[in-house]
């Protein structure tokens, strides 16, 4: 099938005019004249590489948290109908036998092809930066816990968020890199130098940058300075205009480089949803006007946005020409967080497999997914 469309960005170039090669996988990629007539012209479109959500715990009134398929299909239909074609599933804090009980749930879902991993964002974190996670719950990591984890889930872990400042943090790290999962830091009270320690022990990803961890101070730079200036590190970041502020998106990336920002939702079950009363993990959430809060509390809880959305965000605030802009928000939302997780390369390149189709306002009007349509392109 040859797709044409009037901008094609690949994650490496912009393409304008631009055609696509599609079979199972992408064939070729091109700008100009196609090679052959076109199966199908898009249009005044622009096409991207399929996003990549490597932080989101559910979305379509659904939790990952739950660990059965039926729930993660729901998932997945909401946010594959948003563009999202790589997902890493994302669990809260939880006590032992449940969490193993989810990872094992989940570890199927890996297997099965639904899921690229899974993202463990405790139970090793602060209880001082809890954020939506129940800190009665939170613990140092512990080597037999971990072993149980990791052989529970056959090597589907494919990321673990702690706090360095914990006992037993600095050890854990070289432990879990060994067994190819990557580590990151958040949820957190460290100190710059904790953290630089942690960076230098393995850990290579900020866990949503600024949420949820010690702010800088003029005389403690604390977690967000160590992470944005080690070149070792990506930093996630909740691009949904609600936990950032355009300036700090913006800050952030001119201090760690376009290549070193991963977008992520952060999602939980009211994405796609109407406000009203959800859960995430254990914890009771209520959303207002689109803003999920742990209930009773002013504390945020996840977000309800689509990466379709933290992409037109990036977009909009990146503070760049319409051009550099786009293909700035190509790389944070599909390239640098697939390379950040070791997940397959994102690009929209000869042997990719997914593809988003958007329009003049980059809403989402195609998703290929596998060399299959998700969503047909009107």
């Amino acid at each position: 099938m040859l797709l044409t469309a009037d901008t094609v960005l690949t994650g490496r170039e912009l393409l304008r005019p631009g055609w696509i090669d599609v079979s199972d996988v992408v064939c070729a990629v091109g700008a100009g004249v196609p090679p052959r007539p076109a199966d199908r012209a898009l249009g005044a479109v622009t096409v991207v590489p399929g996003f990549v959500d490597t932080h989101f715990h559910g979305g379509g009134g659904a939790n990952f948290s739950s660990a059965v398929p039926e729930q993660t299909a729901t998932v997945m239909a909401l946010h594959r109908g948003h563009g999202t074609t790589t997902a890493v599933a994302s669990l809260v804090t939880a006590g032992p036998e449940e969490l193993l009980r989810q990872v094992g749930g989940l570890s199927a879902d890996v297997a099965a092809g639904l899921l690229a991993g899974i993202h463990l964002e405790g139970p090793w974190i602060s209880a001082k930066r809890c954020g939506a996670h129940d800190p009665s719950l939170m613990r140092d990591p512990d080597p037999a816990e971990i072993d149980r984890l990791l052989t529970a889930a056959g090597g589907a872990i494919r990321m673990v968020t702690l706090a360095p400042e914990r006992d037993g943090a600095l050890a854990a790290i070289p432990r879990l890199v060994d067994a190819g999962v990557v580590v990151a830091v958040g949820h957190t009270e460290a100190s710059y130098e904790q953290t630089r320690a942690a960076i230098d022990a393995g850990a290579t990803v900020g866990t949503h940058l600024f949420n949820a961890m010690r702010p800088i101070h003029h005389r403690e730079p604390g977690p967000v300075i160590a992470l944005l200036e080690d070149s070792r590190v990506t930093v996630e970041m909740i691009a949904d205009g609600v936990h950032v502020d355009p300036a700090l998106y913006r800050h952030a990336v001119r201090s760690a480089g376009a290549d070193r920002m991963s977008l992520i939702t952060d999602a939980m079950a009211a994405a796609g949803m109407s406000d009203g009363p959800y859960t995430l993990g254990a914890l009771a959430v209520e959303v207002v006007d689109g803003v999920a809060r742990v209930a009773g509390t002013d504390t945020i809880a996840g977000s309800t946005a689509t990466m379709d959305r933290v992409f037109r965000f990036a977009v909009e605030h990146s503070g760049l020409p319409r051009d550099q802009s786009l293909m700035q928000a190509v790389r944070q939302s599909s390239v640098n967080p697939a390379r950040a997780l070791g997940l397959p390369v994102a690009d929209l390149v000869a042997g990719a497999a997914n593809l988003v189709v958007l329009d003049a306002a980059l809403a989402v009007t195609g998703v290929l997914h596998r060399g299959q349509w998700l969503v047909e392109p009107s």
